[in-house]
């Protein structure tokens, strides 16, 4: 299975979302899937991630993918889900039921699917981390400071990333709302497709 993640702005997302993406298809029993980051185009941005012409010519881009994941940070807004819901609905009239186009908004940054996997401050409460609407400057650059790892790729989220994914059953119970969310649907469509 071919797997192209497609974040917002690869430029940081990258690092956070290969590994945990990877882990979620190994929970799925698809551990050789290849993950792949798009990194053309660069969209550079939740708003340009958000516009259908730029989601078709990425599927129109990678015949050969199996299935597309957009995701994007919620950011705090309520609408967020439904201008995904649209996007999906569009790429399945172009994919069909055999290649599958998926977008889940992160609740409310990607960095809190890592934090979700890290053995966080006493001080942390992860109720407060997830309904924080800008948890990547309160949280997540602290923790990766705390940690010493503001110099490694991505201000830390590379390492971070790779830690949490070892941990990814524990991301997927205190983030069921977007990731486990994203895990029961791929696993519904393997489930009918495969």
């Amino acid at each position: 299975m071919r797997v192209l993640v497609i974040p917002e702005d690869f430029r940081k997302d990258q690092y956070m979302l290969k590994p945990i993406i990877t882990a979620l298809m190994k929970s799925l029993d698809k551990p050789s899937a290849k993950i792949r980051i798009c990194q053309d185009p660069l969209l550079g941005g939740v708003s340009e991630a958000l516009k259908w012409g730029n989601i078709e010519s990425i599927i129109n881009q990678y015949p050969m993918v199996d299935l597309f994941l957009l995701c994007v940070d919620r950011d705090g807004k309520d609408g967020r889900k439904v201008a995904l819901d649209k996007l999906e609905t569009k790429a399945h009239q172009i994919l069909g039921n055999r290649r599958l186009f998926l977008a889940e908004n992160a609740w409310q940054e990607i960095e809190v699917w890592v934090l979700a996997g890290q053995d966080l401050p006493p001080d942390y409460n992860w109720q407060v981390i997830r309904q924080e609407i800008n948890p990547k400057e309160t949280y997540f650059l602290p923790f990766s400071q705390q940690r010493k790892l503001l110099d490694a790729p991505g201000e830390g989220r590379k390492p971070l990333a790779e830690e949490a994914a070892r941990r990814y059953d524990r991301i997927r119970q205190l983030c069921p709302e977007d990731i486990g969310n994203l895990e029961d649907r791929i696993k519904a469509w393997i489930t009918e497709y495969s």
